[in-house]
């Protein structure tokens, strides 16, 4: 049932997203022709990939309230929260001075080469991400009845305001891994989706609430099983090469883990943490330290606890048996996962 519903709303957001880049190129053109090219690198990233699965985490929170609730709200809602993602991910690529994303160059590389200008590239791409932030807005306020707007976009608000601030956490090391991940990743991934469609819905305070106490755990497994593919994950599986996230020295809660326990052993890591073109050998060779240290099976244990304490929440909200279901179904599809 569910990987139906997956693949109905798939199809759902990038027909819709199709069809919307279609008519903001010529709106564009009408505008200024040579800004088609923020359009195209919006157009590029948008739909070059990615599960879509926020889509089905926003139609989640509306079958919570209302389980006979239509899906053209959750297909628009949904592909906000695509173009939210990606200018989330056109400056994140940037900061992180990652070249790669879903296969392909990241934005910044993108139009860096095509301009054969490194700075004039980044630029751009801060526009690109800023267009696709007001990109998503247009189509959030198209997805909400008149009398739902309001709270619709307060948890809209509430969503983006938490994720900037997880990412400035982010950027600036911060050793509250747990705050960041709720921040940055539980917050645009889970709860803000959940908690937008159970708005576009009418849901009360109580519901709302108690969509955060789930999607809270969720989102921060959902992050943990990022951190573990991050550095042990497949290329072929995940889109980025094989210790990505040391080569982009992220301090996340696997290498934060791994640096308490290794101690003066963390020589064998700290060669590639940070180094963007570190040797694939010598990063093996962190991969294997941080593997030895047991730290993959902390931060496993971890994100189990997280699962079970969502699960914990889930039994005793107040939402459709619909809901709860489904609900039950996103836990495996967000934490049992390879990429």
């Amino acid at each position: 049932m569910l990987e139906s519903e997956i693949q109905t709303l798939k199809v759902g957001v990038e027909a819709l997203l199709a069809e919307y880049f279609t008519a903001k190129r010529a709106s564009a053109g009408d505008l200024a022709r040579e800004a088609i090219e923020l359009v195209d690198a919006v157009e590029t990233l948008t739909m070059r990939g990615g599960k879509r699965l926020r889509a089905l985490v926003v139609r989640a929170g509306m079958v919570a309230i209302d389980p006979k609730a239509e899906l053209e709200p959750a297909l628009r809602a949904g592909a906000a929260i695509e173009l939210l993602q990606t200018y989330l991910l056109i400056h994140d690529d940037w900061m992180d001075q990652d070249d790669q994303r879903r296969g392909g160059p990241a934005i910044h590389r993108l139009l860096a080469d095509a301009r054969q200008n490194e700075h004039l590239g980044a630029s751009l791409a801060v526009l690109a991400g800023d267009l696709a932030g007001t990109y998503a807005w247009e189509l959030l306020s198209q997805a909400a009845p008149a009398q739902h707007l309001l709270a619709v976009v307060r948890n809209y608000v509430r969503m983006q305001e938490e994720v900037l601030f997880g990412q400035h956490l982010d950027v600036t090391a911060s050793p509250d891994v747990e705050r960041m991940h709720t921040l940055k990743t539980a917050s645009y991934t889970v709860t803000g989706p959940l908690r937008i469609g159970a708005a576009l819905c009418g849901a009360s305070e109580a519901q709302l609430q108690a969509l955060n106490d789930f999607g809270t755990p969720i989102g921060i497994a959902f992050q943990l099983r990022d951190d573990l593919l991050g550095t042990f994950g497949q290329a072929a599986d995940t889109g980025k090469p094989t210790g990505n996230d040391l080569r982009a020295g992220k301090r996340n809660a696997l290498t934060v883990e791994a640096e308490r326990r290794l101690g003066s052993d963390w020589s064998k890591v700290s060669p590639v943490f940070g180094v963007q073109q570190a040797a694939q050998a010598d990063v093996q060779v962190a991969i294997a330290a941080i593997r030895d240290s047991g730290a993959a099976e902390a931060v496993e244990t971890e994100l189990t606890r997280q699962t079970a304490l969502a699960r914990a929440r889930l039994a005793e909200a107040p939402f459709s048996r619909e809901g709860k279901a489904m609900l039950e179904d996103i836990v495996r599809l967000l934490v049992d996962r390879d990429r």
